[in-house]
């Protein structure tokens, strides 16, 4: 999808991710997903359900008895724009600042370097159109 990736909050990622392992589920499914994860009530999983719903990041098939749900982006999608959210708030939105930031605070292996020195070559072979 093109338009922006709404907003979700980390108990709605809990859901996303119940969705993304398999879809379409029913809100029961979601719920049995979720009980075996966390300590949350159905109650509480039907309102985070009907929540991306009203957000439009999941969609109903109401076309049987029962509902079922689906997600309306998928988990790349959700993730870009988290992170991109995250660079935005914490480091002005430059992805250098963050990489400086890492780099100067965690101790990196000759592995690592080797491993982005590698992705920073292949990136400058392809730039994006």
């Amino acid at each position: 999808m093109s338009n922006k990736v709404p907003s979700i909050s980390e108990a709605e990622w809990e859901v996303m991710n119940a969705l993304w392992h398999h879809s379409p589920q029913t809100a029961n499914e979601v719920i049995t997903y979720l009980q075996a994860r966390t300590d949350w009530k159905p109650k509480t999983i039907r309102t985070l359900l009907d929540r991306l719903v009203k957000k439009e990041v999941v969609g109903v098939n109401q076309n049987q008895k029962v509902y079922t749900f689906y997600p309306l982006y998928s988990q790349s999608e959700c993730q870009l724009a988290e992170a991109q959210s995250f660079l935005q708030r914490i480091y002005g939105g430059t992805l250098k600042s963050m990489l400086v930031h890492f780099m100067e605070e965690q101790p990196l292996s000759d592995e690592d370097m080797k491993e982005l020195r590698s992705l920073l070559h292949n990136k400058s072979d392809h730039p994006k159109k």
